[in-house]
């Protein structure tokens, strides 16, 4: 059983919960099988007993009427009524057959097929009998006919009754015997369920007592446990059985005890040790406060120093500004001397060109007086040609010959001075290019001298906003080296008061109660008070000199490097 023991609750709770169920389900499925055996013997009853009984009722009240109305057919003397009551027991005959042959149909018992046959014979016997009287009555011979009905008729008709009563009587006590065997059937399923239903109580009550003990038991114990240790009782041993939620639960309790047992032997240590750092505290104090009176003092001339530093650097900072603003306006000047020596330089460039221009059509002019000499030359020739009538002409030709000549004299004349007028153009053209490339030059130059003034400017100020952030961090170190000093009177009141408290915590732990082999041994705190002679500061030394790598940097980078690794010392302070 070890094995359900460690079984886990929910899954004990589920078994218990599945043996129910399977004791419901037999005790329904049993339930179920008697409820369809008495259906079935219900069906049986119905189809083997009643219909067949209603049947023979059928065929008895039809026999009867054929008898009666016989009687009558014997009574009246109108052949016509007569003939109606012979259709009606005609009628009567066929349905009476149409019953025994439902009857032979359903009928399988042996006993039940002869009584069966029995009626049948008897209806042999009477029908021929119920034909003869009939046929007699309706021939007007009424005497022979009452005859036989009241001899052989009769003895038939009572015959078949009683043919007809036996089959009734048998299918009465065959539904007698099923009905007898359903109620033992229904007796005995009773009995068997309220059986099985009791087994079915004792065993949930006994399994639901036996899962209550497994999972109470242990959680007795485990409450049994904490209140020991509610109470301060450390010395209670647990020791789980089982490894279900209720173990884990013991478990876990056994390991807190076994860890409080160590936390309170800790603790009473350390409160001894607290009590013993206390002392130390209070001679740390002392030797605290002197240095850090000493330390006030060097800070206030530390501040008085980088005081006037501070407006030392924001002089050159406001100087360099100035300059920068001077060299920004020589700049702004030397740009627009630029711009006009270039326009100049395009102006030249444009008379250039145009002289140019003016060269060429005097070419075209010269070319023209050449063409208009050749023509007064050839108007002249043909002039002296034609004699005494060509002289009018010739006198003409000749002053436009000297008309040409002067013009292409007057043209070379005007083309040599343009041509002259040109070189001079390019060569002043030339003189301004190159007072161009020597004025962007002088720009570029004040643009230089201004991007320095620039970043003189700039390393002034950063070096006047370092300066300024480490005269704050200065003067805050005083603030808080007077803070300190403070601290440490507050700091000694402290001492004490945890000294009290620790005091307080020997005698609060003491109220747990250990096992002897688990009493934490009282371990003698070592005393390590140093002497204050020992500590005593020689003095405060003056500041370091700055290392060869700072010396290497400019002024700005050394306040940038020491904003962006502060002094370690301030560790302490803020520490502290």
């Amino acid at each position: 059983m070890q094995w359900f023991y460690n079984l886990k609750i929910g899954t004990k709770l589920l078994s218990s919960f599945i043996l129910l169920a399977m004791i419901a389900g037999v005790i329904g499925w049993i339930g179920i099988a008697n409820i369809r055996k008495a259906d079935s013997n219900g069906t049986l009853l119905y189809e083997k007993a009643t219909v067949p009984i209603s049947q023979l009722g059928s065929i008895s009240t039809a026999f009867q009427r054929v008898r009666v109305t016989l009687a009558k057919i014997l009574l009246v003397h109108d052949k016509a009524e007569k003939q109606k009551f012979g259709e009606q027991i005609k009628e009567l005959s066929a349905e009476i057959s149409k019953n025994v042959e439902l009857l032979d149909k359903t009928f399988t018992n042996p006993d039940e097929k002869a009584l069966l046959k029995e009626f049948s014979d008897t209806r042999t016997v009477f029908r021929p009998l119920i034909s003869k009287i009939t046929d007699l009555s309706m021939a007007g011979n009424d005497a022979e006919a009452l005859s036989i009905y009241n001899g052989d008729a009769t003895s038939a008709a009572l015959a078949e009754n009683s043919a007809i009563n036996k089959l009734v009587d048998y299918k009465i006590k065959q539904a007698k015997t099923v009905s007898d065997q359903n109620t033992a059937m229904a007796a005995s399923a009773i009995k068997f369920t309220l059986v099985l239903a009791i087994i079915g109580i004792i065993l949930a009550i006994g399994f639901g007592i036996f899962i209550t003990r497994i999972i109470t038991i242990p959680l007795q114990e485990a409450v049994h446990t904490a209140q020991l240790v509610a109470d301060g009782d450390l010395t209670s041993r647990v020791e789980p059985k089982y490894t279900d939620e209720t173990g884990q639960m013991l478990l876990a309790l056994k390991n807190m005890n076994a860890n409080l047992v160590n936390i309170v032997g800790e603790v009473r240590n350390g409160a001894d040790s607290i009590a013993t750092a206390t002392e130390q505290i209070s001679a740390g104090n002392a030797d605290l406060s002197q240095r850090t009176e000493e330390q006030a003092s060097a800070l206030e001339e530390t501040a008085s120093s980088m005081e006037e530093l501070t407006s030392t650097v924001k002089q050159n900072a406001d100087n360099a500004q100035q300059a920068n603003q001077l060299a920004i306006s020589a700049s702004g000047v030397a740009v627009k001397g630029g711009d006009v020596i270039n326009r100049v330089v395009h102006t030249m460039g444009s008379i250039s060109d145009s002289s140019r221009k003016i060269s060429d059509i005097i070419g075209v002019i010269d070319g023209i007086a050449f063409q208009t000499n050749i023509l007064a030359l050839n108007a002249a020739v043909e002039a002296a040609r034609a004699g005494e009538q060509g002289r009018g002409f010739a006198v003409v030709a000749a002053e436009v010959r000297s008309l040409a000549q002067r013009s292409a004299s007057a043209a070379k004349e005007i083309k040599a001075l343009i041509e002259d007028s040109v070189r001079k153009v390019e060569d002043g053209s030339k003189l301004v290019e190159e007072a161009g490339h020597t004025t962007q030059e002088i720009v570029t130059s004040i643009k230089r001298v201004t991007d320095i003034m620039a970043e003189i400017s700039a390393a002034s100020l950063e070096q006047s906003s370092g300066i300024e952030q480490v005269n704050t961090a200065i003067t805050q170190m005083d603030d808080v080296t007077q803070q300190n000093a403070a601290l440490v009177e507050e700091a000694a009141a402290a001492a004490e008061s945890l000294e009290d408290q620790a005091r307080q915590l020997v005698h609060a732990v003491t109220r747990f109660k250990l096992d002897e082999a688990m009493q934490p041994r009282k371990v003698a705190a070592e005393k390590k008070v140093r002497k204050i002679n020992a500590l005593q500061p020689k003095g405060i030394e003056k500041a370091a000199k700055p290392s060869a790598a700072a010396k290497g940097l400019k002024k700005p980078e050394l306040i940038e490097a020491a904003m962006q690794n502060p002094v370690d010392n301030d560790s302490d302070w803020q520490e502290f």
